[in-house]
């Protein structure tokens, strides 16, 4: 079942997005080389609390940590761990928090130093892909012209492998609920897209092929062939004429340009 949402809770939302967007940009101004995983998902913890929200990756389905943080090889749903980060890394950080009894949820990635010229530009398409997407989450499209757009920016386009076996949510009261959002697809097919509809739009792409397996801890899902993969992800109510995106890269991106630590010149 899709629920659609009153103006009022789409701003209680807004909230709950918008403190995930600066926990992220918090986030953004510690990474460097020599931190582990583990040290961000705990600082992460804190400033969810801090701010009197929880963590709501915490618990969903025995998951055990505060958020997802994805290095490298590994798609989404990276397990936080003691190993240090080092200069070259990809690092994807997926956030959800529970404000006021509404779900925030998404993501960005960060590159520690510069990973090369290849991971660089998938870094910089898959961001791209994602604002396609949201061009396309207006009132009286279908869920298949997000899903279309994204596609055709990553794979048809520049080749690369778009993740089948994870796909965007709607978001609301539940982390995921109805519809689904694929990030490949055709235009003109699946559901109708009405003003009030919030989803959490979320290209995850690979450099190499589209294939991906999950590692024996359940969660970690990598790339098959090894190769890196990235992922970006935004809170957006449909509305007529011009998606509202609840959540807010700029934060993030001020804190990514000034840390010396992390690659942001693309």
């Amino acid at each position: 079942m899709i629920h659609y949402k009153t103006d009022e809770q789409v701003e209680l939302m807004r909230k709950s997005a918008l403190l995930v967007s600066n926990t992220l940009a918090e986030i953004a101004a510690i990474l460097r080389p020599g931190i582990s995983t583990l040290e961000v998902d705990r600082k992460i913890g804190t400033i969810i609390r801090d701010n009197g929200a929880i963590p709501s990756f915490l618990g969903y389905n025995g998951y055990p940590f505060n958020s997802c943080i994805s290095v490298n090889d590994v798609v989404v749903h990276g397990f936080p761990n003691n190993q240090a980060l080092k200069e070259g890394d990809v690092v994807s950080v997926d956030i959800g928090v529970i404000l006021n009894g509404w779900h925030g949820d998404h993501a960005y990635t960060f590159m520690i130093g510069d990973p090369g010229p290849e991971a660089v530009q998938l870094v910089r398409v898959t961001k791209e892909s994602l604002y396609k997407g949201i061009e396309k989450a207006i009132a009286g499209n279908r869920i298949g012209d997000i899903a279309f757009a994204i596609q055709e920016h990553t794979e048809k386009k520049h080749g690369y492998g778009v993740v089948r076996e994870l796909v965007g949510h709607g978001l609301g009261k539940n982390l995921h609920e109805d519809p689904q959002v694929p990030n490949y697809g055709k235009r003109g097919t699946r559901e109708l897209l009405k003003s009030g509809l919030v989803l959490a739009i979320e290209p995850m792409i690979n450099l190499g092929k589209k294939e991906v397996f999950t590692d024996s801890d359940g969660w970690t899902v990598r790339t098959r062939d090894g190769k890196v993969s990235v992922h970006f992800e935004h809170d957006v109510c449909v509305r007529k004429g011009q998606a509202d995106i609840l959540s807010d890269y700029t934060p993030i991106e001020a804190a990514e340009k000034a840390n010396p630590n992390l690659f942001s010149n693309y």
